[in-house]
């Protein structure tokens, strides 16, 4: 499946002006997504609600993203909508809706048969059985896709374990997921509280690379949004240059290092060798393209967590290979280390996969 990125959007909490200008510059950047909410209006005022979301959405939509509006089961009554009829939201011109909390399963399915063909969106964040009801009831999956919650509150975000056990779910059944990350200079969401705005917990306090990098090529999301606005363009320009479907480590090379090995480290696609162990990553190709290549002892340090590693001739038939250090250890005297992980990102390789590919990119 396509991977995209989004942004949040919140009319009645920034003027019309604002939103369609930061969705100009999210279209620039490359973002295809945006996520917008009617949990927080004042549905009193709905004719006032039409115009400004729709005014909203069809600039999204001009500027070629697709935006899924969340709701929940007291919006729909105060609004007078019925799950069989989803003319409100299409006039609109929403690409889909968002349950943030739902019903009893066959109306969701029911849902998915909308003429107006939108999304419809699942709450993926809760661990029951409510995926599989909805499923028994034999929905269009074409029209079924999920996303996780987000948390203004801190220590309030999933734990890891619970995400990745809830996405499985979804999974199983080949269904599209999304999940939030938090742009620290971004401030302005759907709630007056906000210590950050993210699915993870874990995440809270993370650079924006790495959350990115997380989500789409560790936990597997097929799209990752921003959940609040006004992202920076620095910030916006970073989530675009992010390569959703390979991973891409910024690394640091120690001062003078040689042809060869910088080549090794920049020029080659690594992978993480099957048989894992706790202390390596191991990418072995090198060893294989320069087999008889001399490779002397230039720098062997000891050796730190996320420490980029060479092997020097003296390692044997080991010479060349690639290493990535997990943890500290002790330096033979054989091992060159030639570079390391950027600090912002080196909890990335706590969770590479074996066989999973890799770049190493120097940072700018």
């Amino acid at each position: 499946m396509t991977r995209e990125k989004g942004i949040s959007i919140y009319p009645f909490h920034a003027s019309l002006k604002e939103n369609c200008e930061y969705i100009e510059k999210a279209a620039h950047y490359g973002f295809t997504r945006a996520f917008t909410c009617l949990l927080s209006v004042d549905t009193s005022k709905k004719n006032e609600i039409i115009e400004e979301f729709k005014k909203t959405i069809e600039f999204a939509e001009k500027k070629g993203i697709r935006v899924i509006a969340d709701v929940a089961p007291n919006i729909f009554k105060e609004l007078d909508i019925s799950y069989n009829d989803l003319t409100f939201f299409g006039d609109l011109g929403a690409t889909g809706i968002r349950l943030d909390m739902g019903f009893s399963g066959n109306e969701e399915a029911s849902m998915t048969f909308n003429p107006q063909n939108l999304k419809i969106e699942l709450n993926m964040s809760q661990k029951t059985h409510y995926l599989d009801t909805i499923m028994d009831y034999k929905p269009n999956p074409n029209n079924l896709i999920g996303s996780h919650n987000f948390y203004p509150h801190r220590y309030t975000g999933l734990a890891r374990k619970h995400f990745i056990e809830c996405t499985s779910d979804f999974q199983k059944y080949h269904l599209r997921t999304a999940a939030f990350v938090n742009a620290p200079s971004a401030s302005t969401g759907p709630w007056p509280v906000s210590d950050g705005l993210c699915s993870l917990e874990e995440h809270r306090d993370q650079a924006l690379s790495y959350q990115v990098k997380d989500m789409f090529l560790n936990l597997g999301m097929h799209t990752v949004l921003i959940s609040e606005c006004f992202a920076s363009d620095k910030e916006l320009e970073l989530m675009g240059s992010v390569n959703p479907y390979l991973l891409e480590l910024e690394i640091e090379l120690i001062k003078d290092i040689p042809k060869i090995e910088k080549s090794i480290v920049l020029d080659e696609l690594h992978f993480h060798r099957g048989d894992e162990g706790d202390y390596l990553i191991r990418s072995t190709q090198s060893r294989v393209k320069y087999k008889g290549q001399k490779f002397p002892v230039f720098n062997a340090v000891p050796i730190k967590k996320g420490d980029i590693l060479i092997e020097s001739s003296e390692y044997g038939h080991y010479a060349g290979e690639l290493h990535i250090a997990r943890q500290d250890m002790i330096n033979s005297g054989k091992t060159n280390v030639v570079g390391k992980i950027s600090d912002k990102e080196q909890t990335l390789i706590d969770h590479i996969q074996s066989w999973q590919r890799f770049k190493l990119i120097e940072k700018k």
